[in-house]
């Protein structure tokens, strides 16, 4: 979408919390990479990228959690994907980025890989598409495994060591809320720790039609990483049992590698109120609630 804020000619685009529903380790290469299989979705809870036209690249920050990131040299996610796509483009002229941060940093809600593809979504648009569907979700593979799927923002089933994805059935409509302990909690560090035998593939179909259905198809699966990030985080514990406590909770588990968890709802009113609740009651607490997005409306 094309905003006023500050430039007519300004592009925004939206970079949603990326959730694991369920999160199965398979095996390991000997290259030391684990082979996943896992369901990705997206909220409309996130962070927001705006790009307007300037002569030069920057990047700004804002946002309750733009403190978090100390990082905006060269390992940027966000000027890294503008690089990219500048230099395979030929694009001679710059961009003013502004990055808008809601997302807690390293909490396995693929902040930093949404902001990547955002980046991707709004420069694309800005500087007239230069390349096609198939081409930026080529760049997007350059800058992550997840980075693709965040680029996509539709539901998808990954396999591999999170390059293969397959476009999931569309989701039923589902509220939910999201709580970090405010630790973070660096993806490396939970796949060392991780221990013990491995998981088999887990896909169902067809998708349920409603949100107990889609709790009830998650029960049986769950998040293989929870116990090496717990032993890390024991904070993780004590969010699980809040989230599972509140009104109306389907069910509640840890997204990706932590600390952020969730807990699943009917619909988003339901998600608001449990959401307001748990926020009352651990102010400490990065919290917020939505809904489940189908896709992006970009």
């Amino acid at each position: 979408m094309r905003t006023d804020a500050g430039n007519s000619a300004a592009v925004r685009a939206f970079a949603p919390a990326k959730i694991n529903l369920y999160l199965h380790v398979l095996g390991r290469r000997p290259d030391g990479y684990h082979l996943l299989d896992s369901l990705i979705v997206f909220a409309d809870i996130g962070d927001a990228v705006t790009a307007a036209p300037a002569d030069t690249l920057t990047l700004t920050l804002g946002g309750p959690e733009a403190g978090a990131i100390a990082d905006l040299g060269d390992d940027n996610l966000v000027l890294r994907a503008a690089r990219l796509l500048m230099a395979r483009a030929g694009i001679g002229a710059g961009a003013a980025l502004h990055l808008d941060k809601r997302l807690p940093a390293a909490a396995g809600i693929g902040g930093g890989s949404s902001d990547a593809a955002a980046a991707l979504r709004a420069l694309s648009r800005l500087w007239d598409h230069p390349f096609d569907a198939e081409g930026l979700a080529a760049l997007a593979l350059e800058l992550g495994a997840d980075v693709p799927a965040c680029l996509a923002v539709r539901p998808v089933w990954v396999g591999g060591i999170g390059d293969q994805l397959e476009p999931a059935a569309s989701l039923p409509k589902a509220g939910i809320v999201l709580a970090n302990p405010r630790r973070p909690l660096p993806t490396a560090a939970v796949f060392q720790r991780r221990s013990g035998a491995f998981s088999a593939p887990a896909r169902f179909d067809p998708m349920p039609s409603d949100a107990a259905g889609l709790a009830g198809a998650l029960a049986s699966r769950h998040n293989d990483l929870t116990g090496a990030a717990q032993a890390l985080v024991p904070e993780i514990g004590a969010v699980l049992e809040r989230l599972a406590a509140l009104p109306g909770a389907l069910l509640a588990r840890m997204s990706g590698s932590g600390a952020t968890c969730f807990a699943l709802f009917d619909d988003r009113a339901a998600a608001l109120i449990a959401g307001r609740a748990l926020a009352a009651a651990e102010p400490g607490w990065w919290s917020a609630a939505g809904s489940l997005l189908k896709s992006l409306c970009r």
